[in-house]
């Protein structure tokens, strides 16, 4: 038998251990934190990467300053002046004047067919690539951790209604960063739950705006995905974005060759398939087994990654790379899990939580919730008049989503007939039959 003071030796104990062990954590992000290098050696890329977007940036521009170069390439002016001392020596540019206490320069015809060259080979100009080996560093130093209770994550889905179940599914997924297969009747919140799961993480993550691999660039920042926050942090490598962590979600228009690397034409460069940039973040496969690719092909390209946190790239030359798979990928589908995957590929997914129909007391609240949002008038009863009306229409399955959608039938009913907005027994009526489709003979 344990005894009140060894439950309280336990806490203790467990409360040691888990600042203990986020102590060693943020020790080993901040050893993994990339620092403004002040040496071209020390970005970790080809010396002749760097010599090609210098000169490139001029070939572009024109002419430009140590200032502006540093603006664009995200380069430390130890470094830029190192490249404007060894391209002035070798008569590849030549200074124009003084901006303040900066040069103004541009190329000359030598430095000019030089660029020129270079650019008929990769005509990116943007933020210096950092290594692909620092970008495995860092982002395994930043995988996701966090501690929840049934309370705290109440807070997260505070604009859902959970029953206190689902919670205590989807809680021991979360803090462990599973991924997670989410399934059940279309209309019962999966993509809700799955859009509101990033509210979990409060901190921030480094994201480098491109990543250098045997001599290539491969773009992974996308100010559509990744949203930086300022950072007064002036010892930060600036080829580095201070980001929240990501939320992708895809759905039906997923094919295979979005798993893979895309070449821009445009400049020669890599763009990272959204795995990629979802590293550190949620990756959401929305409505899945209805994707343009077949199911069992994607589950089958994300075995590995699944299991050993690792996908592998390949580049236009055929070499294979490999890169970081620290992400939370949640499958969301209203079929079948047994259907889309075998058994092989569902242990992978550790965690299947069944987002079922709701109860008539769930319903109800979800119903009040909708006309409080919007502010609409109801005629008392009207929660389980609408019930009634499923249940008449042959819809004995309550879904979360009839109370919404009937709302903005009635909303849009009343718009056309330029009344105002509430929810009474008639307008429910109308709704409803709307909103159902009715068996029918159809005649030729």
């Amino acid at each position: 038998m344990v005894r009140t003071a060894d439950l309280r030796y336990i806490a203790v104990g467990d409360q040691f251990m888990n600042t203990a062990q986020a102590t060693m954590e943020n020790a080993e992000r901040q050893e993994a934190r990339p620092i403004l290098p002040d040496r071209i050696e020390d970005l970790g890329i080809p010396r002749a990467m760097v010599a090609d977007l210098f000169l490139r940036y001029l070939w572009l521009h024109g002419n430009g300053t140590l200032a502006a170069l540093h603006e664009r390439l995200m380069l430390s002016f130890p470094v830029l002046e190192t490249m404007f001392h060894q391209f002035r020596q070798q008569q590849l540019l030549e200074v124009k004047g003084m901006v303040g206490n900066d040069y103004s320069f541009s190329l000359t015809s030598a430095g000019r067919a030089l660029a020129t060259a270079r650019s008929e080979v990769c005509s990116y100009v943007g933020p210096t690539p950092v290594s692909i080996q620092q970008y495995h560093r860092v982002v395994k130093s930043q995988t996701a951790r966090v501690q929840l209770s049934r309370e705290s994550l109440r807070k997260v889905f505070d604009d859902l209604v959970l029953p206190d179940a689902l919670l205590d599914s989807l809680g021991p997924s979360l803090i462990g960063h599973q991924s997670l297969f989410l399934y059940g009747g279309t209309g019962n919140g999966k993509t809700s739950i799955a859009e509101r799961i990033l509210r979990i993480y409060v901190d921030t993550v480094l994201v480098p705006y491109a990543v250098e691999v045997d001599g290539h660039i491969i773009n992974l920042f996308d100010p559509v995905v990744h949203q930086a926050v300022p950072s007064d942090d002036e010892l930060l490598d600036p080829r580095w974005a201070v980001c929240k962590r990501p939320c992708i979600t895809v759905g039906g228009e997923l094919c295979s060759s979005m798993l893979e690397l895309q070449l821009d034409e445009a400049t020669r460069c890599f763009i990272a398939p959204f795995q990629m940039k979802a590293n550190n973040g949620i990756l959401i496969i929305d409505d899945f087994g209805r994707q343009m690719v077949a199911p069992r092909e994607l589950l089958n390209r994300w075995v590995v990654p699944l299991d050993r946190r690792v996908d592998y790239l390949t580049l236009a030359s055929g070499m294979k790379f490999q890169v970081p798979f620290e992400l939370m990928v949640v499958f969301s589908t209203n079929m079948n899990p047994r259907d889309l995957a075998d058994e092989a590929f569902l242990r992978r997914i550790q965690t299947k939580v069944l987002v079922d129909n709701v109860s008539a007391t769930v319903f109800d609240q979800i119903f009040h919730r909708v006309a409080q949002a919007h502010q609409v008038p109801c005629e008392p009863g009207c929660a389980e008049y609408l019930r009634r009306r499923c249940a008449e229409t042959g819809h004995h399955f309550l879904r979360a989503c009839y109370p919404i959608d009937i709302y903005r039938l009635v909303k849009a009913i009343s718009e056309y007939e330029g009344r105002a907005v509430r929810m009474t027994r008639g307008n429910i009526d109308r709704a409803v039959g709307l909103y159902f489709a009715r068996d029918t003979d159809v005649v030729e």
